[in-house]
């Protein structure tokens, strides 16, 4: 072979290669599978937030359900701060053995210093009236916009503060005795909320009212569950027949008392339009003693309705039409007379009889 056909041979090799490999490349090119594309990129997509809450009740929240309103507000007087570091807790109507009772007002010794009551509230939620607990903390929240009075206008609290290690009392809106009560200041409230006596949020006839961001803020803070002794106030009132509403009729006997779960204490006050509640029988420190509005009586006279108080429950001798001056309450043990008894009348003189003489004999 010669030179020149081998330099042919060389040069046309790499060319019949490619040809080879295109046309078997074209043979098989129905059966080739193309190469996967490569895989989609990777994003992190971070879920939505969740919705944010309506409202965030506190810790102790409700408590009961019922499925009618509660009664209206009764009408009361606030009886005298008993001492310095009580604070105020208005009375409500709580459910309980099938009907409505009232827990009266009271004025209650705080957990611990810097704290305040927020009262509970009925709420209208779901076709059902649901109680939501009062609680302590450091600030009032929302209590469904009832006006309970005495600070508790419906929003917040003006019935004092607290000034370092010791709370100051608003003796414009407190009954605050100042002999026993010595921080205290005057400090005009003047009141927006339409003043009514509706005891409940929501609802038919329920007011209309809303948390403030204020009060939102303060559901979020740590709470307070009342205390042993507040706790003792409410067995008390569910204890005691003439507080159920359909005793009373929303007029409770027991309307506010000085001191917790004391409801025999002198200084106890009834609702505005309250009927007596039944007898008991005095304590043996004071027999025989009368006590209107807590303050000691031993002049005989009665309060205005009739009633004379012991030790701060009413006692009913006879109403105030037929109640005699100068009656006096009834004295330590006694019961009261079925039926008051008619002075007896006294007998009509009769004329001396002439004593028949016999005629004598001459």
């Amino acid at each position: 072979m010669s030179t020149s056909r081998k330099n042919f041979d060389r040069s046309t090799l790499p060319l019949a290669s490619l040809a080879l490999a295109l046309s078997a490349t074209a043979l098989v090119g129905g059966c080739v599978v193309a190469p996967p594309p490569p895989p989609p990129r990777r994003v992190y997509v971070a879920p939505p937030p969740p919705p944010a809450p309506a409202y965030a009740q506190p810790a102790v929240d409700v408590e009961v359900q019922a499925t009618e309103a509660p009664p209206p507000l009764p009408d009361y007087d606030q009886p005298p701060c008993p001492e310095d570091g009580y604070l105020w807790t208005p009375g409500y109507w709580a459910w309980g053995g099938g009907g409505y009772y009232w827990v009266p007002g009271t004025w209650v010794q705080p957990p611990r210093v810097g704290v305040l009551w927020t009262p509970g509230y009925w709420g209208f939620v779901g076709g059902v009236y649901a109680f939501h607990g009062g609680y302590w903390g450091p600030h009032v929240g929302f209590y469904g916009g009832v006006n309970y009075g005495y600070g508790y206008a419906g929003t917040g609290f003006v019935g004092g503060r607290w000034a370092g290690n010791s709370f100051a009392y608003n003796r414009t809106v407190n009954n605050v005795n100042v002999t026993n009560v010595h921080n205290t200041y005057n400090e005009t409230v003047i009141n927006n909320v339409t003043i009514n006596k509706v005891s409940y949020n929501g609802g038919s006839g329920g007011i209309v009212a809303a948390p403030t961001a204020q009060e939102r803020a303060a559901a979020q803070e740590p709470h307070v569950a009342p205390t042993s002794v507040q706790r003792q106030h409410v067995q008390e009132a569910v204890r005691n027949p003439a507080l159920a509403a359909r005793a009373n009729g929303g007029h409770p006997p027991i309307a506010a008392t000085p001191r917790p779960a004391a409801f025999n204490a002198p200084g106890v006050v009834g609702a505005r339009g309250a009927a007596t509640p039944p007898l008991r029988a005095p304590s043996a420190a004071s027999p025989g003693t009368a006590h209107v509005n807590g303050a000691a009586q031993t002049n005989g006279t009665v309060p205005a309705n009739g009633a004379a108080h012991v030790n701060g429950q009413a006692h009913v001798n006879a109403s105030a039409a037929t109640q005699p001056n100068g009656a006096h309450a009834p004295a330590a043990g006694a019961r009261p007379a079925a039926a008051k008894p008619q002075p007896a009348k006294p007998a009509k003189a009769q004329p001396p009889k002439k004593e028949k003489r016999e005629p004598e004999n001459k």
